[in-house]
């Protein structure tokens, strides 16, 4: 990111920080953007934590953002080993901070990048018994930082059905209905939630086979149908009901 950029980006957090929140963080920013991840989430825990500052939404973000980022390099790997798993705690806590979502949209490249990092994480885990309940961990943690996401509600019934957890899975899908229906067409969707729900309707509509319910697989899976046909592993899925 160029220092242009960098100004440009604090010009506009110092425009809408009086109508969101006190602080402008861009001694953030600058840290972030300088991939000074340590000291920038370090910075950012001080904020989560002051008196004055605590109650804003950005330095739970960046705590978030940093880790994420720490994640993905070897030289961290040592001192933070839950790296990954602190980003999706942390973005749980920085949107129940941002509740009206002032923020929200203004760092649509890294939820997109975040969720790919959790489903992928999520899928890995949820076919191995011993690890349902990371699976369970990691999806929950998708609802909370993104409850729009309809293909993360459905993957976290997936993991409670699974984990025999009927009533929690019973009320997950409550949620994926609802967040199905607020999405509205699903191909307008991003990449990365059009694969996550893609992914959740094809296990969906195994597990219910696997119950003997093939009308509720085929009922579900219809959702996708106009959309995910041409993809073969969808189309399989389909054939076989």
């Amino acid at each position: 990111m160029t220092k242009q950029t960098i100004i440009a980006a604090i010009a506009f957090l110092a425009s809408y920080s009086l109508q969101a929140q006190k602080h402008v963080y861009e001694d953030l920013l600058v840290l972030y953007v300088d991939e000074k991840y340590e000291k920038c989430m370090e910075k950012a825990l001080t904020y989560t934590e002051g008196d004055a500052t605590k109650k804003d939404p950005l330095p739970f973000l960046y705590v978030s953002m940093c880790n994420y980022e720490m994640s993905k390099l070897e030289k961290y790997a040592a001192d933070y080993p839950k790296a990954s798993r602190d980003a999706l705690k942390w973005a749980e806590k920085y949107r129940k901070k941002d509740k009206e979502k002032e923020f929200f949209g203004n760092y649509e490249d890294y939820w997109a990048s975040l969720n790919t990092m959790a489903a992928e994480s999520g899928e890995n885990l949820i076919d191995d018994p011993k690890g349902l309940s990371k699976a369970k961990a990691t999806f929950d943690a998708m609802t909370g930082y993104y409850p729009e996401n309809p293909g993360a509600w459905m993957m976290l019934a997936i993991v409670q059905y699974k984990s025999n957890l009927a009533k929690e899975g019973d009320l997950s899908m409550t949620s994926f209905d609802k967040a199905i229906a607020a999405a509205g067409d699903i191909s307008t969707l991003p990449p990365d939630q059009k694969k996550l729900l893609k992914n959740a309707l094809i296990r969906y509509a195994d597990l219910q086979v696997a119950k003997g319910d093939r009308a509720k697989a085929r009922r579900y899976a219809e959702i996708g149908k106009d959309v995910f046909m041409e993809e073969p592993d969808f189309k399989g899925m389909w054939d076989s009901l």
